[in-house]
Order: structure tokens, then sequence, then C-alpha cells
């Protein structure tokens, strides 16, 4: 069992940065890959990015791709989704995930956080 706690949301003007972490805790000896999806109101939850257990293989939905980076700090239990030339259809809640199974996922992760509000104004 993982439990994993999202921060960083907030509020941004378009074309502007954020930074999301999501902390790991519990069974974190466990090859975990992490990764990041979001739901925009009225629409279906979708994947944005994911990153392998050793950090050294990345996946990312076309709409993100070139703006957004995800990365981990295997020390600190911890994983970052770096958020520039924000748009306004990025406006979601950002959820973390975690799974054994190594991306891209073929179904729901099998870890989620609580989610964190973004919203990038026009």
């Amino acid at each position: 069992q993982v439990q994993l706690v999202e921060s960083g949301g907030g509020l941004v003007q378009a074309g502007g940065s954020l930074r999301l972490s999501c902390a790991a805790s519990g069974r974190t000896f466990s090859r975990y890959a992490m990764g990041w999806f979001r739901q925009a109101p009225g629409k279906e939850r979708v994947f944005v990015a994911a990153i392998s257990w050793s950090g050294l293989t990345t996946h990312y939905a076309d709409s993100v791709k070139g703006r957004f980076t995800i990365s981990r700090d295997k020390a600190k239990n911890t994983v970052y989704l770096q958020m520039n030339s924000l748009k306004p259809e990025d406006t979601a809640v950002y959820y973390c995930a975690a799974d054994e199974a190594i991306p891209p996922w073929r179904r729901p992760p099998d870890y989620w956080g609580q989610g964190t509000q973004v919203t990038v104004s026009s």
C-alpha cells in the first residue's frame, strides 16, 4: 500500500508555469511507476504523464508534449510535474497515481492521490 499526496496547484495566467509535487509514503520500497492524470469539469479523467521506477523512461499525452516534464526524486519518494506554457485548457484537477505495472499503463493505476486544482486564466 502506498499513500500519495499532491501539492503545488493554484491559479496561474496563460503562458505561466506551475510545478506539482506528489509525495509518496507507505510501502515505498516497492518499485512503483508513477504518473499524473487530470480531470476537467464535465470531462473524463485522462492520462497526462508517467515515469518508470528507474526514472529513465517517461510518457506524455500528446496534448502536453514539449510543455510538461515529469521527474522523480527517489531519495525523497516524490514525483514532480513541471508545467510550462500553460493554457486555459490545462485547467483541471490533477491527480497523482502509482502502480507496480510498467508504463504505458493499459488500465487505471492502483493508487491515487486526492487531487490538486490547477486553474489557468486567459
